[in-house]
């Protein structure tokens, strides 16, 4: 199993990076099953420089908060419109894995109505499920999307969010925080993974709300409960000190600690 950052950017996309959006890549029985976790505000076009769009095997969104999300309408419209695809060929739908109501709310930041349009004719209703095939998270939710094995943790953030454990054949499991604070749901999620790609949005001292962020000191305290071997700090917005949360997360975890940047890749 291989984990590409694509998007490595906390609440928006920053000066260096777009927001959230990691690439899973598996080769399994002569093909390579490709996974897009969270696609952010701005993660579609760096997305395209390891993955083009027909390659995606399916999507899971963590949370549908912008930077989590939104650049699924991007993924709509060139799954769409692409005049290279065959006229009147179907367009093969992917799965996508999201919180209640993820069909819903993303169609309708595609969607506008026609208003005062001088075409209004060619307007028409924008179903996002003509390209995606939506299913549910909820909480310890187990499923399945090519021989890799997903199971969703619903965890300590202002709206419904989970992270996920994410197991290969081989044993090897990566775990993803998604958005959350410390809570024992992301500790169980990250029990004994090879590689634990954990938020730090916040800084000790300095940011004292709970219920919303990790701290980096936060992070390392979680990565050292669930036992895991690596610990790679992400969701970094442009106010924090990429830094002062890899040496907060230090004080609490002796593993291997990385600040994850855009293109880099592990392999589990």
């Amino acid at each position: 199993m291989r984990l590409t950052a694509i998007g490595t950017s906390g609440s928006f996309p920053g000066p260096a990076s777009a927001a959230s959006c990691y690439l899973v890549e598996h080769a399994e029985a002569g093909r390579t099953w490709r996974i897009v976790l969270d696609l952010g505000s701005g993660a579609l076009g760096p997305l395209q420089t390891v993955c083009a769009v027909g390659e995606i095997d399916a999507v899971v969104l963590s949370h549908l908060h912008p930077d989590h999300c939104l650049d699924i309408t991007g993924l709509y419209v060139a799954r769409s419109y692409n005049p290279a695809r065959p006229a009147g060929s179907a367009i093969p739908r992917i799965p996508v894995w999201a919180p209640a109501g993820a069909a819903e709310r993303l169609s309708a930041a595609y969607h506008t109505e026609a208003g005062r349009s001088p075409v209004a004719s060619e307007y028409h209703a924008t179903d996002l499920g003509s390209v995606f095939d939506f299913h549910e998270l909820g909480s310890r939710a187990a499923f399945s999307i090519g021989p890799l094995a997903f199971t969703a943790h619903l965890v300590d953030h202002p709206v419904e969010a989970y992270a996920l454990r994410i197991g290969a054949p081989d044993g090897a499991v990566l775990a993803y925080s998604g958005d959350s604070d410390e809570c024992a749901e992301l500790t169980a999620a990250a029990a004994g993974a090879a590689l634990f790609l954990c938020e730090a949005a916040f800084e000790e001292d300095r940011d004292t709300v709970r219920g919303i962020h990790l701290t980096g000191r936060r992070a390392g305290r979680t990565a050292r409960a669930a036992g895991a071997q690596a610990l790679v700090l992400t969701h970094v917005p442009p106010w924090t000190r990429a830094q002062t949360v890899a040496a907060e997360a230090a004080a609490e975890f002796s593993g291997p600690i990385e600040i994850a940047a855009p293109a880099a890749a592990w392999d589990l």
